[in-house]
């Protein structure tokens, strides 16, 4: 069974008592315990302990597999030959041996984190408004850092705020902060923009008291920009 569902390119998952042997940019040597065998249909390997999401031993697509049995041990074999490397897995009793066809065109979508919502702004500004020109990201100033520092299309500078989540009272406080640190620095017109999917309820009244705006910013937009933009280096991009 093990050896048609490696030939077949099928997807193996073989439970039970194993150790295993690697050789190629280095030497490992696993000792015996009960793990869990994933062979994938592209020749991807992995060996998983029972805790934790990270395998023990692994190979990547495009192994060779060899298969055999000896006495009461089954041997699953792995070679790649760019780089030479080798991993023998062998089993001296199994609990589950399971062997699929999977169908899997399902599209993957990453809602971005607040680091991507800040990339996604830096690569695409109009995510913000149009004719937004940056400057800087991360910017310091006395009460931190400024998530995106930038110059919109009348000359005035703009302070840009991130927020993941629902943004409250403290991040418009938070932002006041940065506005009033520039301003003492500069003579321009700034703008404090606070940026994120929505606000709550008490936080429109403080916005409008501080001068300062908010905007809708919705984390899966963000994501799918960042996907159609090729990636670069922050510092390339800005400088």
């Amino acid at each position: 069974m093990v050896r048609e569902a490696v030939s077949q390119h099928k997807t193996l998952i073989v439970v039970g008592r194993c150790w295993v042997d690697y050789v190629g940019r280095a030497r490992s040597k696993l000792d015996t315990g009960e793990r869990i065998l994933i062979v994938k249909e592209d020749g991807s390997l992995l060996v998983h302990r029972s805790v934790g999401y990270e395998p023990v031993n692994w190979q990547p697509p495009g192994c060779i597999f060899h298969t055999q049995a000896k006495g009461n041990t089954l041997e699953v074999h792995a070679v790649r030959k760019k780089p030479a490397e080798s991993v023998r897995v062998f089993f001296d009793n199994v609990q589950l041996v399971s062997a699929m066809n999977l169908e899997d065109a399902g599209e993957f979508f990453l809602h971005a984190s607040e680091l991507d919502m800040q990339k996604a702004i830096l690569l695409k500004p109009s995510l913000i408004e149009d004719g937004l020109k940056l400057i800087s990201y991360e910017k310091k100033v006395e009460p931190g850092f400024v998530d995106v520092y930038a110059m919109d299309k009348n000359g005035s500078l703009v302070v840009i705020e991130i927020k993941r989540k629902t943004a409250g009272k403290q991040a418009a406080l938070q932002l006041a902060k940065y506005i009033g640190a520039i301003k003492s620095k500069s003579n321009r017109e700034i703008r404090g923009i606070l940026a994120a999917p929505s606000m709550a309820k008490d936080v429109h009244r403080t916005l409008v008291n501080l001068g300062l705006e908010f905007k809708e910013l919705i984390p899966k937009k963000c994501a799918e920009a960042l996907r159609k933009t090729d990636t670069k280096k922050l510092s390339e991009f800005l400088g």
